[in-house]
């Protein structure tokens, strides 16, 4: 079964955006993963009030969450969490079936693809992160 985590930092934070863009009956939290970032792939969050054919909507401590099919695989068995530091706010998503991460939490590589290292013609890679 697809499982996704909340810590009660991003519960809370969720549920406080939640209120101010809708209501929790229908507002879904809908996790998904992209193309690019500093390590091959990168995760989104976003509030959204809308299913599309093939989502898988679950409950993940009291919050809708909703996933794609194409970003189910990448996304099953991973955690959200909300951290505030003096670098800045932001969600972080962390899930143990990726190869390697990069330290934003927003950027990763999947397990059964090269390490970014082992890529031909790889040099090191800039970080251009929005948080």
């Amino acid at each position: 079964m697809f499982q996704i985590t909340l810590s009660e930092n991003a519960l809370g934070k969720l549920q406080e955006l939640i209120k101010k863009n809708g209501t929790p009956e229908d507002t879904y939290l809908r996790m998904y993963v992209a193309g690019g970032g500093c390590s091959g792939f990168r995760y989104g969050l976003a509030l959204d009030n809308k299913l599309h054919e093939g989502d898988e909507v679950i409950q993940a401590n009291g919050v809708k969450v909703v996933v794609d099919p194409n970003s189910r695989e990448y996304l099953d068995g991973s955690s959200v969490d909300y951290v505030e530091s003096v670098a800045g706010s932001g969600f972080m998503v962390s899930n143990p079936n990726n190869w390697s991460t990069c330290g934003c939490g927003q950027s990763f590589n999947p397990k059964g693809e090269a390490a970014p290292d082992a890529q031909e013609g790889h040099h090191e890679h800039a970080h251009a992160h929005s948080h």
